[in-house]
């Protein structure tokens, strides 16, 4: 049997869904059998393949993350692309906040498929922003240790055309059914939203009209059956909710201020 043939059986035993996938990962990040070994191990008890490897695929970008760091998802894209589309229609070059930035994948990307930003990025969890730091440090841009707005400059108040946010929405008592990769792996902060999942969403869509320049956007994503409260916090705090874009089990919000 071949190193990457037992390294895939060792995967499926361990439940990994993607096991070919993950050997392939974890065979070519190798730099021996020595390392492999202690890989393979390292995946057969849970810790997240992209911890591994140390990177993640986000927008055709690889994004360095590391243990206690959230790993960027796949479904965020989306939230990337609509930043994207929304910054593309604007006259000047966007000034854009990415809050929860975790890794700061949504950040990286944007800066990365923009041809001119202003990026700035927030999270409350050092270990987070020392990575996001990493990430950014190719695009330009600043990042911020602290919670949501407190850490931001006061000179971007009313100018900020963008703000995106991939902020912790999962309820209280649904991080027990996440799978151990997540709940056991990635920090408590970067998933836990409260009792309804809404508790730091809502504190990002408060305190928006106050950040945000004429006619700026806010983008953030959630789980389908939060949209309807989060259409009408929107409206509750004077920005028009533009239309929701379905993505897979979430989605993507974006509600525009006063022109």
């Amino acid at each position: 049997m071949s190193s990457r043939a037992g390294t895939v059986a060792r995967l499926r035993s361990a439940g990994c869904v993607f096991a070919e996938d993950e050997a392939r990962l974890l065979t070519d990040a190798a730099a021996d059998p020595a390392e492999l070994e202690h890989m393979v191990s390292r995946r057969e008890a849970g810790s997240p393949v992209e911890h591994i490897v140390g990177w993640a695929e986000f927008c055709g970008l690889r994004i360095v993350v590391g243990p206690g760091v959230f790993v960027p998802r796949r479904r965020t894209e989306r939230l990337a692309h609509e930043a994207v589309v929304v910054a593309r229609r604007l006259p000047h070059p966007a000034v854009v906040v990415d809050l929860c930035c975790g890794s700061g994948a949504v950040a990286t990307a944007l800066g990365a498929m923009l041809d001119e930003v202003e990026l700035h990025a927030v999270d409350v969890d050092p270990t987070a922003v020392a990575c996001a730091r990493r990430n950014l440090a190719g695009v330009g841009g600043q990042v911020y240790a602290g919670d949501l707005y407190e850490p931001l400059p006061t000179a971007l108040r009313g100018r900020v055309d963008l703000l995106v946010a991939n902020a912790p929405y999962v309820p209280t008592d649904e991080i027990a059914l996440m799978p151990p990769e997540a709940r056991l792996h990635e920090p408590q902060v970067s998933l836990d939203g409260g009792v309804d999942g809404l508790d730091i969403v809502s504190r990002i869509i408060e305190g928006a009209p106050s950040w945000l320049a004429p006619g700026g956007a806010l983008l953030v994503e959630s789980s389908e059956p939060q949209v309807p409260e989060l259409v009408w916090m929107l409206s509750q705090n004077g920005l028009a909710p533009q239309g929701t874009g379905s993505v897979v089990i979430g989605s993507v919000v974006i509600g525009r201020g006063s022109p």
